[in-house]
């Protein structure tokens, strides 16, 4: 069975939210409309944002990376510094950064295949 994520995350203002998650990605973002974006990070993965200011801020994503040390420069070259950086016994990195709203965002890389 094929899988493919389109995940989304609830924002108060859908026009900063764009700004601050591309700036963190490094990708632009298709603009579905005038509340919601899209950002395609690869072939079957999506991540959207939505305006819904009633449920923003309770988000929990993590989007795993193939270089988590390039990620984390583009961030940074975005303006973007983690509130907190893991490394777990298994090797796993993890980097979380909150959005304006709240929504935790993680980047993390795993020394293990899939």
């Amino acid at each position: 069975m094929a899988l493919h994520l389109f995940a989304g995350v609830r924002v108060s203002d859908h026009d900063a939210a764009s700004r601050w998650y591309s700036s963190l990605l490094g990708l632009e973002a298709f603009r579905a409309n005038d509340v919601e974006s899209v950002w395609d990070l690869g072939e079957t993965t999506h991540l959207y944002v939505e305006q819904d200011a009633g449920r923003a801020g309770h988000g929990v994503v993590t989007l795993f990376v193939d270089d988590l040390d390039a990620a984390l420069a583009t961030a940074r070259a975005g303006g973007h510094e983690p509130v907190l950086e893991e490394t777990y016994p298994n090797g796993l990195r993890k980097a979380v950064f909150h959005d304006p709203d709240g929504n935790e965002i993680g980047l993390g890389w795993s020394p293990h295949p899939w």
